[in-house]
C-alpha cells in the first residue's frame, strides 16, 4: 500500500442524463474553487453571448478550458495526482485566468457601435 486513498468510482464521476462527467477536485480550497467556478460561469456566459452575436466564441472557450483544468475536470485526473501536482494545477490555471483579466481580454463580445447620426448621450 502507498498510503494514498483512492476515491470511490462515484466520487470521481457525476452522471447527468446518462452521460458521465468528471467531478471537481474535492480537495480544492473553498476560495480557490469559488474563483475557478466564477471564471467558468463567466466563460460559459460569454460563449453563449458570442454565439448569439454571431462572433467567434474561442476567446471565451479558453477561459472555460482553463477553469475546468483548474477544477480538475479536464487534464490529468485529479485522483492520479499527488497533493503538490494538484496544487500546481489550480495555481497555474488561476494565474492564466487572472492574466486574461489583466490583459483586458473581454469575455463578452464587443458591442456594436451606435448608429451614426443618432441622438447619443450628450457630452
Amino acid at each position: 500500500m502507498t498510503g494514498v486513498e483512492v476515491p470511490e468510482e462515484d466520487e470521481r464521476w457525476l452522471v447527468v442524463r446518462g452521460r458521465r462527467w468528471r467531478r471537481q477536485d474535492p480537495d480544492l480550497p473553498d476560495d480557490v474553487a469559488r474563483r475557478l467556478r466564477s471564471h467558468l460561469g463567466r466563460g460559459r456566459a460569454a460563449v453563449r453571448s458570442r454565439r448569439r452575436e454571431g462572433q467567434d466564441p474561442s476567446p471565451a472557450r479558453r477561459r472555460v478550458d482553463l477553469a475546468k483544468h483548474g477544477l480538475g475536470e479536464r487534464g490529468t485526473p485529479w485522483w492520479e495526482q499527488d497533493a503538490d501536482q494538484r496544487r500546481v494545477r489550480w495555481q497555474e490555471a488561476l494565474a492564466a485566468l487572472d492574466e486574461l483579466d489583466r490583459q483586458g481580454e473581454s469575455v463578452r463580445p464587443p458591442r456594436a457601435a451606435p448608429p451614426s447620426g443618432g441622438s447619443g448621450p450628450a457630452g
